[in-house]
């Protein structure tokens, strides 16, 4: 197990709260039952953390299901977590939509992408759908893909709309290996037929951050006490060190070191497991 620094202990106990990434840091997606299996200590440090009365979300960057749906899956696999902790890149894309007065949006993206957006209310046009007045076309978890799609997503940006993401990595964390994100993909595409370059509303973004921190209820100030947890540098520790917050890498996911990285996408602490995280917090 690795020891924590003193300073690393104090800064986890006097946390104003916790981003915790879902696959590769506190579950993996189980194949066979088409839900999560829980890592090691995840379930005991997210029970402590309620205990202790420190807020905390998970924060996954997929978006093929709604934000409910994630929370049921991890309540399977023996999580204690409301509908409210869990958020996808679709809830901060949402809230951002709505802020920015953009509410005509074309989701290329499943039901499941798609839910939050159509939740608070704004006018979510389907892949495909002959549309007018798009402000902005949004990509997702879309393995259905299509030319059709492509074709309508081109035609917005073409005729004024703005590119977002959920998501622009290629990989993810799974049960057997990594897989392949599809809005990568996608995003590449619309950007060599349009000319137009796809702006980040999950993960690394502050958009995303800060929706996390909005909804534990923590003022903009708190952002430094904050601990954001992850097994992916371009992710989470990103979106940690643009903030100011706590990186926690693991490698029980993506990242196996940090020797290699950019500042910019090296943790704070690299553990090999939650274990250190949950005996801190004793």
């Amino acid at each position: 197990m690795t020891v924590l620094s003193p300073d690393h202990v104090a800064r986890l106990r006097d946390a104003a709260g916790f981003i915790f990434d879902m696959d590769g840091t506190i579950a993996l997606g189980d194949a066979k039952s088409g839900g999560h299996k829980a890592l090691p200590h995840a379930v005991a440090l997210l029970e402590r953390l309620r205990q202790r009365g420190t807020p905390y979300v998970i924060f996954t960057n997929g978006t093929a299901k709604a934000p409910a749906d994630y929370a049921a899956s991890l309540r399977n696999a023996g999580f204690t977590v409301d509908d409210a902790q869990m958020l996808t890149p679709s809830a901060s894309a949402a809230a951002w939509f709505a802020a920015q007065g953009l509410r005509r949006v074309r989701v290329l993206g499943n039901a499941g992408c798609a839910a939050p957006l159509r939740a608070i209310g704004l006018d979510v046009i389907d892949p495909s759908e002959p549309a007018e007045r798009v402000d902005a076309v949004y990509t997702g978890w879309f393995r259905e893909f299509d030319f059709a799609a492509l074709e309508a997503g081109c035609d917005s940006l073409w005729h004024g709309a703005r590119l977002f993401t959920a998501s622009n990595v290629p990989f993810f964390a799974t049960a057997t290996g990594r897989a392949i994100g599809s809005s990568f993909a996608i995003n590449a595409m619309l950007t060599a037929m349009t000319g137009k370059r796809a702006r980040i509303l999950g993960k690394p973004s502050r958009v995303a951050f800060d929706v996390a921190r909005q909804i534990m209820g923590l003022p903009r100030s708190a952002a430094g006490a904050m601990v954001v947890v992850g097994d992916d540098p371009a992710l989470e520790m990103r979106m940690a060190n643009g903030a100011g917050a706590m990186a926690v890498g693991l490698t029980t996911g993506l990242m196996k070191s940090a020797s290699d990285l950019p500042q910019r996408d090296r943790p704070g602490v690299l553990l090999d497991g939650l274990e250190p995280v949950l005996h801190a917090l004793a």
